[in-house]
């Protein structure tokens, strides 16, 4: 199944919503994204909630490890943690860009 023909303007919301974590607005670009386009576009609706959903996995994985930083093995679950958001987060703009349908491998479904 060929994936649809996307407008540009609809990728630099998808490419956007999916890269926030790597510009510092974190969960509130994809927020923002996610209600002023849900009733606009399903297929922007659909990749913001996925990046509002993986960077509140992300938050919440980031919060449990900061009590092992205590045991000093929280420091490298930091370092994996934020290098498994940019590699995920780049694969996820990418195929959001080509117009496929991308889930987040692990991340809960906060937001549906």
């Amino acid at each position: 199944m060929t994936p649809p023909v996307l407008k540009s303007e609809d990728k630099l919301w998808i490419v956007l919503s999916h890269l926030s974590v790597l510009f510092g607005a974190g969960i509130l670009l994809p927020l923002v994204v996610y209600l002023v386009k849900k009733d606009e576009s399903p297929v922007i609706t659909h990749h913001a909630r996925e990046a509002l959903n993986f960077h509140l996995t992300v938050i919440l994985a980031a919060f449990g490890c900061f009590p092992l930083v205590l045991v000093l093995i929280g420091v490298p679950l930091l370092f994996l943690l934020g290098l498994g958001t940019v590699v995920l987060s780049i694969i996820a703009a990418v195929r959001g860009a080509d117009g496929q349908q991308y889930r987040y491998p692990l991340a809960l479904r906060l937001v549906s």
